[in-house]
C-alpha cells in the first residue's frame, strides 16, 4: 500500500504540509523536530475488507495454566483460527513464549502455513512520550520488528504513550514521533510497517494522533485504527472516519464508547468508513466485551462474515 501509487478509481486526497519547525529538544537519546508532513494513502476504493481474528480476544486463555502447561499457546491459537475459519490470525507479543528464539519463529510461521491461516500483523507494547522510557521502547520494538519480519507479518501495531506531566503537549508530540521515525527506520529495512494505535493518552483524541503521524515521514508508517477506543468525545465515527486514510490495520471492537458509555457498535458504518477510505486488508476481530470469548467471539464472527469480501 503506496502513498503515491494511483490506482484505478483511486481516492485522490490533498497532501498537507506543516509549515512550521520546533526546536530540537533532546529526550531518550532521540533529537525531536517537525519534519514534512506525510499525506494519506491514495488507494483503490471501495477497499475490499478479510475477516481476522486479533489473539488478544482469547487473552484469558492465552494467559491461563502454567509455561509447562498452557490452556492455549500460540499454536493453539492458530488451531482455533483454522477451526472456525478464519483466514487471518493476528499473534500478539503478549503471549509469545519468554525464551523465543528463532526456531520457534520459525516453527511458527510453518504451523500458520499448514493450517492455512495466514499471520495478518503483531502487536507490542510500548512507550514513545516518557523521556525515561523511549530508548528501552526503541530497542523493544526493534526486537520484535525483527521477530515479525521473520514470521512474515506485514505490519506492528504499536502505541504512543501519555502526557507527561507539566510539558506542553507539543513538545511530548513531537518526542513520539521522533521515537516512531527511528523506529520506522529499521521496519523499513525489514519490509514491516509499523501501525500507531487509537489507544487512549496523545492519542485519545484523532487530532492528536494525526498531529503525530503528519510529523513522521516514512513509508513504514501509518495508523492501527482501532475502532472502539475513541471515547473522550460523542463522535467517535466522525473520529475514525478522519483517521482511516491513513490506516495500514483495522482492528474492529463489538462495542462503541461515546463520552465512555459502552453501545453496541455499528459495524456496518465501522466497515463502510474504512472501505470508503481505500482501506484493504484485514479487519481483525479483537473481542474486548464481557462474555466469555470461546463463546461470543464464533458468533461475532458470524455477524462479521456476511458484511466482509470474504
Amino acid at each position: 500500500m503506496g502513498r503515491t501509487t494511483a490506482a484505478p478509481r483511486a481516492t485522490r486526497l490533498p497532501r498537507r504540509r506543516l509549515l512550521s519547525t520546533a526546536a530540537g529538544v533532546l529526550a531518550g537519546g532521540i533529537a525531536c523536530r517537525r519534519v514534512p508532513a506525510i499525506g494519506p494513502f491514495v488507494r483503490a476504493v471501495p477497499g475490499r475488507l478479510r475477516l481476522g481474528l486479533a489473539a488478544y480476544s482469547l487473552r484469558q486463555h492465552l494467559q491461563a495454566g502454567t509455561p509447562a502447561d498452557p490452556a492455549m499457546d500460540l499454536h493453539g491459537f492458530v488451531d482455533w483460527c483454522h477451526d472456525h475459519g478464519v483466514d487471518g490470525a493476528e499473534l500478539t507479543s503478549y503471549y509469545f513464549p519468554a525464551d523465543v528464539d528463532d526456531a520457534y519463529l520459525a516453527g511458527l510461521r510453518r504451523h500458520c502455513h499448514l493450517r492455512g491461516v495466514t499471520i495478518t500483523g503483531g502487536a507490542v507494547r510500548n512507550d514513545f512520550c516518557d523521556p525515561a522510557a523511549v530508548q528501552e521502547s526503541l530497542d523493544h520494538v526493534r526486537t520484535w520488528i525483527d521477530r515479525y519480519a521473520l514470521l512474515g507479518a506485514p505490519v506492528i501495531r504499536i502505541f504512543a504513550g501519555d502526557r507527561v506531566a507539566g510539558e506542553p503537549l507539543d513538545v511530548t508530540l513531537d518526542r513520539c514521533a521522533a521515537a516512531c521515525t527511528e523506529a520506522c527506520r529499521h521496519a523499513a529495512r525489514k519490509g514491516v510497517m509499523l501501525a500507531l494505535e487509537n489507544h487512549g493518552g496523545v492519542t485519545a483524541r484523532a487530532v492528536d494522533l494525526l498531529e503525530i503521524v503528519r510529523r513522521v515521514d516514512s513509508p513504514a508508517f501509518g495508523i492501527n485504527l482501532d475502532s472502539g477506543n475513541f471515547t473522550d468525545g460523542d463522535d467517535p465515527y466522525a473520529e475514525l472516519e478522519s483517521i482511516a486514510p491513513w490506516a495500514v490495520n483495522a482492528q474492529i471492537k463489538v462495542e462503541m464508547h461515546p463520552r465512555g458509555r459502552a453501545e453496541p457498535a455499528d459495524l456496518p458504518r465501522v466497515l463502510g468508513i474504512l472501505r470508503r477510505a481505500g482501506y484493504s486488508g484485514w479487519a481483525v476481530l479483537e473481542y474486548e466485551a464481557t462474555d466469555p470469548p470461546l463463546e461470543a467471539v464464533p458468533r461475532w464472527l458470524d455477524v462479521l462474515r456476511p458484511l466482509l469480501d470474504r
